[in-house]
């Protein structure tokens, strides 16, 4: 199964009405790939711009979101370090984490020079992590194929602030993950605020894929029986027993 066809299978399970995108994090700029060209004033801007094409995005170009560049794992120089830290500062001092949380927040580990960005119908490879736009019902369905709305698999995996943490979250574990975002996110990205984050990692694809049709094909027999049981109780034909 080709990558259009995971992604065309996933936005119609879903009912998704933004692309699923694809990240790749390389060593070089590949030969052939647009370069984003000016800097973006965040990492997960990037995200939106790759539901329309392919482009390369190098360390420098994430630079202007400290804590995005940490967390997408780019070794930052001198005067972007001394910017994180005063941000991060600013964050404890007005209580938005506290101090000893910024160095439990996760980043990508493997060394990379760069991100390519793109839809996911036009990858090439395999791509690192596979981000969707969800509402609420969408999110649902996404927990229950995750296996993370069991009660026997040690809880939900949803993370929050920063929203870019979901992506190493996801890669480092293997698994997927919902976040709720943070400001930043929706601020950078213009994102509807009933929208939440999926971040799957490449590996998972096609095991997700499956998991979520077989999700939406559960829930759409139990959608059966909840609307006649509410149409019985509606129309006056249901008997109430004991």
């Amino acid at each position: 199964m080709g990558f259009p066809e995971f992604a065309s299978r996933i936005v119609d399970v879903l009912n998704l009405d933004t692309p699923p995108i694809a990240l790749s994090f390389v060593d070089h700029a590949p030969a052939g790939v647009p370069d984003a060209g000016d800097a973006a004033p965040s990492a997960c801007s990037f995200w939106r711009r790759a539901e329309t094409g392919v482009f390369y995005a190098s360390a420098a170009a994430h630079f202007n979101c400290p804590v995005g560049a940490m967390v997408m794992g780019f070794a930052l120089p001198g005067e972007i370090k001394e910017q994180l830290g005063k941000l991060v500062g600013d964050m404890s001092d007005c209580n938005y984490v506290s101090h000893d949380e910024p160095g439990q927040i996760p980043g990508v580990a493997a060394p990379h020079a760069g991100i390519v960005y793109g839809p996911l119908a036009e990858s090439r490879s395999t791509p690192d992590v596979v981000l969707l736009w969800v509402s609420p019902r969408q999110a649902m369905l996404c927990n229950e194929a995750m296996g993370t709305a069991s009660w026997t698999a040690g809880g939900p995996a949803v993370t929050g602030r920063p929203g870019c943490a979901a992506l190493p979250l996801a890669m480092n574990r293997n698994n997927p993950v919902i976040s709720l975002g943070c400001a930043g996110m929706r601020t950078f990205t213009e994102i509807a605020d009933d929208r939440l984050l999926v971040a799957i990692p490449g590996g998972q694809l096609e095991k997700f894929t499956h998991a979520v049709e077989g999700t939406g094909q559960a829930n759409k027999h139990m959608l059966g029986f909840y609307q006649a049981q509410r149409a019985r109780l509606l129309d006056g034909t249901a008997h109430v027993t004991g």
